[in-house]
């Protein structure tokens, strides 16, 4: 049985934890920005990536991807988030986030959705944490309390400058390791997110077209 799928844009956010702020602070006074963000980096998930199944098919020569933990903000009919959804934001492994190039983030299926949503009002958001699976060991911890923007300063900051819209869907962020790197998937590998209050997203990497 298929899972829940966006029904309006999806936005991720970058640099949205503490560790990999703190990992990239040293270079974000260099060129081509010459200082740090003032506003959330935002891009966009195209409708392309949607993925309510339970596998990720590789293809045109992909051989691993970034597992990319994450929950959305959907927004209800006044604009302010009304549910949550577990995603993983997976793309091809890139060191650049000065050009996040749509080629790594928005390949087909590159956006497992959650089997459901749930409400906001029902979610202490500080107190939660993901853990991520690959293959039934557990690879890494994304501690949503460790977030540089809180999901209402995100949305206020967003606000200032775009109006998201019902069915629209803000990505909280994903959190790297101490080495700056995401976990990484292969096919044949599956892929386990797991938080309180939310049913499981399982997906399993598949190679290219059979």
């Amino acid at each position: 049985m298929n899972n829940w799928q966006p029904q309006g844009t999806v936005y991720g956010t970058l640099l949205n934890f503490q560790r990999e702020w703190d990992l990239w602070a040293p270079r974000m006074a260099q060129d081509p920005h010459k200082g740090a963000p003032k506003a959330p980096v935002l891009y966009v998930k195209t409708a392309n990536t949607f993925n309510p199944s339970q596998a990720l098919r590789l293809q045109d020569g992909v051989t691993e991807v970034d597992i990319g933990a994450s929950l959305g903000l959907v927004m209800g009919p006044s604009g302010q988030a009304q549910s949550l959804v577990l995603l993983n934001d997976w793309s091809v492994p890139h060191t650049s986030y000065y050009r996040p190039a749509i080629k790594f983030r928005c390949r087909d299926g590159f956006l497992a959705c959650g089997a459901q949503l749930v409400p906001s009002k029902a979610v202490n958001l500080a107190q939660i944490k993901i853990t991520v699976q690959l293959n039934g060991d557990t690879v890494q911890t994304v501690d949503l309390s460790t977030l540089v923007r809180t999901a209402a300063q995100l949305l206020d900051d967003v606000g200032e400058f775009m109006a998201l819209r019902p069915g629209d869907v803000l990505m909280l962020g994903t959190d790297c390791l101490d080495n700056g790197l995401r976990p990484r998937a292969r096919a044949g590998d599956t892929v386990r997110l797991e938080a309180a209050g939310f049913a499981p997203l399982v997906q399993t990497v598949l190679g290219g077209a059979a």
